[in-house]
């Protein structure tokens, strides 16, 4: 059998165990989510993003504890970090395109980074899976930036202006525009920094797998 097939096979080895199936909750949790949100729904939909961090927590507690770390939750994960943080942030760039305060307004750009971000990550892990190169797991950067994207979006989907579940009745709770802004721009940089930390692993998979394919050829 092939390095790529035995890789392939590997992934539906140790499937139904409790962190992959709190992973594909997290995973069915991104639509609700996003539907909640749209409707105006903002305590359920915050929620929902509560239950989605929980899974994101103790899937990998689980899997570490009792030893269920499976080829397919390594791949499965991260796809639903991205799908979350891809949908959160998307969602909340087009709330702050219509935001009263200008400075939020003029703001919302900075999502687009987190979209920029991730939807690279996934296109290029994507094509490393096409050509038999699996993605090497979350480091410690990406567990930091993902614990501190849901946190922060937590607090400014209860607490921030304009959006915030709990401000909307209690205005007094309602963080500033400036906190909002620098919990944002935080998370951007933790975002980029697990970002460029993914760089020397993968360049070294990619060497391998070049020389690989050159053995194989010989």
């Amino acid at each position: 059998m092939s390095d790529s097939k035995k890789k392939n096979s590997d992934l539906l080895t140790n499937i139904w165990t409790v962190p992959n199936i709190l992973t594909m909750i997290r995973i069915i949790l991104v639509p609700i989510f996003a539907v909640l949100f749209l409707k105006g729904s903002y305590i359920p939909a915050l929620v929902v993003l509560l239950l989605s961090g929980l899974t994101d927590f103790f899937d990998g507690k689980i899997a570490r504890r009792f030893n269920q770390i499976s080829e397919l939750g390594k791949i499965l994960d991260p796809i639903a970090d991205k799908f979350t943080q891809i949908t959160i942030a998307v969602l909340l760039f087009f709330k702050f395109r219509t935001a009263s305060d200008a400075s939020l307004k003029a703001f919302s750009w900075v999502f687009l980074l987190f979209l920029v971000k991730e939807a690279s990550m996934l296109i290029g892990g994507s094509i490393m899976l096409s050509k038999g190169i699996r993605p090497g797991a979350s480091e410690l950067p990406g567990k930091i930036a993902t614990f501190f994207f849901y946190g922060a979006m937590l607090v400014i989907l209860g607490f921030g202006p304009e959006i915030g579940a709990f401000t909307k009745s209690n205005p007094d709770f309602a963080i500033s525009s400036t906190v909002t802004m620098v919990l944002v721009v935080i998370s951007a940089i933790l975002t980029f920094v697990a970002l460029f930390s993914y760089f020397p692993g993968l360049f070294k998979q990619i060497k391998e797998y070049r020389e690989s394919q050159k053995t194989d050829l010989n």
